[in-house]
This record gives C-alpha cells, sequence and structure tokens, in this order.
C-alpha cells in the first residue's frame, strides 16, 4: 500500500516519490571523482607534495639564508669543501642601507624586481647570516646548496615554460588539423613527420650558435630578451610535435559526436568548434601529456648544459652542477658531493613528475569515473 494510505497513488505523488529518491542520490563529477581517485593514489598524492615544496622553495630562493651562488671565495680556491652544517656570515658588516643591499643582491645574481623584494626580506629578517656549506663547496668555494636552489629556478623554469609552449602550439596545431581532415590533415601532419626527422640536436646547436653572435645578442639586449628565455621558447618549440599527434587523434574521435553536430547547427564557427567545444574535451589527456612532457624537457635541458650549449654562466641549472661534478672525477680522489646533491635532485624530481603524471592518467580515466 502507498504511504498515502490509497492503494492506487496518483501520477503527482509517484513524480514526489521519485524526486525524492532522486535527491538522496548524490551525483559526482568526473572532476571530483577524479581528485577523490587521486587522493587514495598515496604516490600520486606524496609526488604532489614534494613538487609543490619545490616549487616553494625554488621560487623564494632570494629570501632564504643562503650563501651567494657565485660569489668566488679565492682564497679557498682549488680546495673543495666537503658537507659542513656550521654556520658562517656573508662577510658584509654594517647597516643594511641601500648601498648594502646594492651589494648583496650583486652577490645574488638578481634579475626581477621580486627578487628584490626578497632580498629585502631576507636582509631585515635573517641579515647577513647564512647557512654553513651542508652539501659542500666547489673548487672555487662556491657553496653547492645555493647552487641547488637557484639552478632548481632555472631548472624547473625551463621545464613549465617549454612545456606550456609546446602545449600552445601542439594542442592548437593538432586540434585544427584533426577537425579539419582531408587534404589540409594530411599536409599537416606530413610537416611533424618531416620535423620528426629533424635532428634536433644539430638545430639547437645551429641556433645557439647564432644567439651567441655579438650583433644578435646586443639586439636581443636591447629589447630586454636574455638568451635563457629564447633558449626556454627553443625548447619548447621542439616539443610540441608528440602533442600535436595525441591532440589529433582524440579530436578526430570527438568531431563527428553529438555536441560538435550540435554546434554546427547552431551556427558555431570552426575556431570556436575547435577551442571552445573540442579542446576543452581533452583537457585529462592534455593534462596528462603535459605533466609527461616536463621530465623530458627538464633532461633535454640537462643534457645541452652537461655539452655546454645551454644555461651558460652566470645562471646555474641542475645540469650545469652535473656537468662540473663530472668534471672533477679523478681515479685519485672522487668528490663524491659535486655529483651525488644535483643528480639526487634531478632524478627525484622527473620520479616524482612521472609518478604524478601516471597518477593523473588513472585519475582523469572517463572509464574509471566512480570505481575504487
Amino acid at each position: 500500500m502507498h504511504p498515502s494510505g490509497r492503494d492506487n497513488p496518483t501520477d503527482l505523488e509517484r513524480y514526489a516519490s521519485l524526486l525524492e529518491e532522486a535527491r538522496r542520490i548524490q551525483g559526482m563529477s568526473l572532476g571530483k571523482d577524479a581528485w577523490r581517485r587521486l587522493r587514495r593514489n598515496r604516490v600520486a598524492m606524496g609526488s604532489l607534495i614534494f613538487l609543490l615544496v619545490m616549487l616553494f622553495l625554488a621560487a623564494f630562493t632570494p629570501f632564504w639564508p643562503l650563501q651567494s651562488p657565485i660569489e668566488q671565495d679565492l682564497s679557498s680556491a682549488g680546495q673543495f669543501q666537503p658537507p659542513d652544517i656550521t654556520s658562517r656570515q656573508l662577510g658584509l658588516t654594517g647597516k643594511a642601507d641601500d648601498a648594502y643591499r646594492q651589494r648583496f643582491e650583486e652577490l645574488f645574481h638578481k634579475r626581477m624586481t621580486v627578487d628584490h623584494w626578497l632580498v629585502r626580506a631576507r636582509l631585515a629578517v635573517f641579515g647577513d647570516w647564512c647557512f654553513g656549506s651542508i652539501c659542500g663547496t666547489d673548487a672555487l668555494g662556491r657553496d653547492l646548496l645555493a647552487r641547488l636552489f637557484w639552478g632548481a629556478r632555472v631548472s624547473l623554469s625551463v621545464g613549465i615554460v617549454a612545456a606550456f609552449v609546446s602545449l600552445v602550439i601542439g594542442v592548437s596545431y593538432g586540434a585544427t588539423s584533426g577537425y579539419l581532415g582531408g587534404r589540409i590533415d594530411n599536409v599537416m601532419m606530413r610537416i611533424v613527420d618531416v620535423l620528426y626527422s629533424v635532428p634536433f640536436i644539430f638545430v639547437v646547436i645551429f641556433l645557439v650558435t647564432i644567439l651567441n653572435q655579438d650583433e644578435i645578442h646586443a639586439t636581443l639586449s636591447h629589447w630586454g630578451i636574455s638568451q635563457i628565455t629564447v633558449f626556454y621558447i627553443l625548447i619548447g618549440a621542439i616539443y610540441w610535435l608528440t602533442m600535436a599527434r595525441v591532440v589529433r587523434g582524440q579530436v578526430i574521435s570527438l568531431r563527428n559526436d553529438q555536441f560538435i553536430e550540435a554546434a554546427r547547427t547552431i551556427g558555431a564557427t570552426r575556431p570556436a568548434i575547435i577551442f571552445r567545444h573540442l579542446v576543452p574535451n581533452l583537457l585529462s589527456v592534455v593534462i596528462v601529456y603535459l605533466t609527461l612532457t616536463i621530465p623530458s624537457v627538464m633532461l633535454f635541458e640537462a643534457f645541452l648544459s652537461f655539452l655546454g650549449l645551454g644555461v651558460t654562466p652566470p645562471d646555474v641549472s641542475w645540469g650545469v652542477l652535473a656537468n662540473e661534478g663530472i668534471e672533477v672525477i679523478t681515479p685519485v680522489k672522487i668528490y663524491w658531493w659535486l655529483v651525488v646533491f644535483p643528480g639526487l635532485a634531478l632524478a627525484t624530481t622527473l620520479l616524482a613528475l612521472n609518478f604524478l603524471g601516471d597518477g593523473l592518467r588513472d585519475a582523469l580515466d572517463p572509464r574509471m569515473k566512480n570505481r575504487g
């Protein structure tokens, strides 16, 4: 019998009962379900926390009480100092006035305005005190810990910026090719095939050689463009090919779906269909591939810097530090801290990015929605 006491409930009562039952069922969007499953993946969450901490430490490097990464202690030149936890002073005494701050900023190779304010905050909080050589020093007496922190800024920046450049180029190119199809798609993909056959290491060598010419270097400096910025964009322009192929394949599988037909029916233009309807539906694939592209870009930058073709002094990256460590390996004695700490920083970051990419791939898979 119906709760109302009647044997034959009316349609209104049946609808009210169904509505009440529907309210008790709580739905879950793909984003919330993906986040729920990602949180259950302890390895992926640990990697995410590690990467966030690494980014935070690298971004605020000028604030931390570190020694200068470029100041050379000529009194100890040629004498490698092993790790030491004793504290030390920078040797800068007196009131922290404008001249004091200027000298301090010169030691830290200041580049951006935000670094200027971080240095001022560091002076206000820590004064001229800084950590000891926890990770040891190199042959010129430069603190390895400070160079690791400043190298993290460059290595992480080149990974993020270059991956973003490859994202913009690859997604735009692949989505356009996949949606247009036909001869245009064939021509665009043949261009990608040709570019795949080009040995990019020689292209990089050629372009770096051109950028090092005095006239071009002066022109870039006049426009406020540093060589390392061009280096970021150059690497990103190399890594967009695979992204374009992945996006093209996904677009081909979606371009004839009903929501795309509905967009055509209401008169949406091709760019609107591509970038407002197709690309948002590919974000899960793009995000996963992006987390896997960043490690590849960082390894490529480390390889180029190891060969002396990437980051140049006074800038420093983990690849440069690894190269400096390899150069001092001798059969007589190995200065292990110059190899272990840069390699450990690079390896742990790359492992964390790969673990996070695997976790995101499983979490964003629509076929696994509401599972686990």
